[in-house]
This record gives structure tokens, sequence and C-alpha cells, in this order.
């Protein structure tokens, strides 16, 4: 991945941050697009202080014309993106009677609309390469649904539809589009559901067949080979790394 730049929207912790480190560490160079810039920042420094390419930049999903922003500001820093792994997200729990159409909206403005519009502002560049990678991070529930958590759900499912049409409008310039549904991964996001109830470690972990809570690294891991030039044949994929839990 030397010659190549990635973008990964929620870089700066949880699963965007394993991503971002592992890519890195391939030779990728990496702009860790995330709402907290200081948090971006601090990302891209940590990954510069290993040895890395890196830079952290201010992008809110939510804001079309600061992710055009973004997009420019890598190209001009690092190189035309020809990586690019959406993994901002956000989760809002609550019975589907009292969720909210600003919950809803929410969810779906960051989780599905987001990841619309920069795969929209990041594809013409790789149109023009002739290759791109594109890895969007969508959710285990939708093969299941989830109690509590119908615009999460929701708002994941249009993911993996929209990772299909994808692979089918764009392989004949050379870009791959796949997603991954990770299962139930320690990341600070499901900490605070925890915290609210929503999920019991323990319980969890005994549904899942290898016994224990998945980590970061495990989705890096199989983000890094959907991005390499080895998974070129592979498009339109819904690739699980769940821990059995769904097969």
């Amino acid at each position: 991945m030397s010659a190549r730049t990635a973008v990964v929207t929620g870089g700066a912790s949880g699963i965007g941050g394993a991503i971002a480190r592992r890519l890195a560490a391939g030779g990728a160079k990496v702009a860790i697009f995330d709402r907290n810039g200081g948090a971006a920042r601090d990302a891209a420094a940590a990954i510069e202080k290993d040895g890395g390419t890196a830079v952290g930049l201010a992008v809110d999903v939510t804001d079309r014309a600061g992710i055009d922003a973004g997009v420019a500001e890598t190209r001009t820093r690092l190189g035309t993106p020809t990586i690019l792994v959406n993994s901002a997200g956000v989760t809002i729990d609550g019975p589907f009677l009292d969720l909210s159409a600003e919950t809803w909206n929410r969810l779906l403005a960051v989780n599905l609309t987001g990841t619309f519009d920069c795969c929209q502002s990041v594809l013409p560049g790789m149109v023009e390469e002739g290759w791109g990678r594109i890895v969007n991070i969508s959710s285990s529930s939708v093969h299941s649904g989830s109690v509590g958590l119908s615009g999460y759900v929701a708002s994941k499912s249009g993911v993996v539809g929209l990772t299909k049409v994808l692979a089918l409008e764009f392989g004949k310039h050379g870009i791959t589009a796949n997603t991954i549904p990770p299962g139930f991964i320690d990341t600070p996001m499901l900490r605070e559901s925890m915290k609210g109830g929503l999920f019991n470690l323990d319980q969890q972990v005994a549904k899942t067949p290898v016994g224990r809570i998945g980590q970061p690294e495990d989705i890096a891991a199989a983000c890094a080979f959907l991005v390499s030039e080895e998974a070129g044949y592979i498009t339109g994929q819904i690739i699980g790394v769940n821990g059995g839990r769904n097969t």
C-alpha cells in the first residue's frame, strides 16, 4: 500500500482508529477524518511517531462541504485518496415507538448519508486513477435485527445495499466496494451502550462461538486485506467478522 492514500472516517478511536493504524503500518498514507479534530490530530501524530504517514482532519460526516474540503486537503497533502474506509457511526437506542424524528434523522445522517457523501466525494478521484478500494463498516445487527435499535439497524442495512450498488457501478473502473459487519467488538461506543443496559458483556461472550469479545484489530485485519491488490476480485461482498455468531 506504499503508493496509496487512504481516508478513514471516524478514525480517531475504536474500529476506525485500529484501521487507520493498520493501513499506515502497511505503508499507506492515511487521512484520519473525525468530528473531534483534536483527537484526529493526536491519532495521526501517534502514527507518525511509529514511522507512518498520517494527517488528522476535523471532518463531520454530516457536513458535505466539510467532507469535500477534507478530501481536497488530503489530495494536496498526501495525494489522491484511492482507499476509503467509512467507519464513522453512531448508536442511539430506545423503543421504536419512542424514537423521535430527530433521532431517526441523526442516525441516517451519520451512518448512511455520511457514507454516501464520503463515497461520492472520493470516487471521482478513484475513477481518474483507475483503481480504488471502498470498505464500509456496517453491523452484524443487519442480519438478525436488534431490539431497541431500529434506527441504527435500518441505517446500517442501507449501508449494505449502497455497497452492493457501488460494486456493480464502479467495478469496470478497477474499484471494489465491500462491507464488513462487525460482531460484538470492544469499542468506546459499545462500552457506552453497555452502561445504558443495552448489552451484557458476559451474555454476549457466551453467545460467541470463539468465546471472546472481538477487538478493533480483528476488523482492521480484514479491512487491510480488502483494500489490498490481492482482493481485486472481491467486490459487493459482506465479510462478517463476528467470532462465528452469524454464519
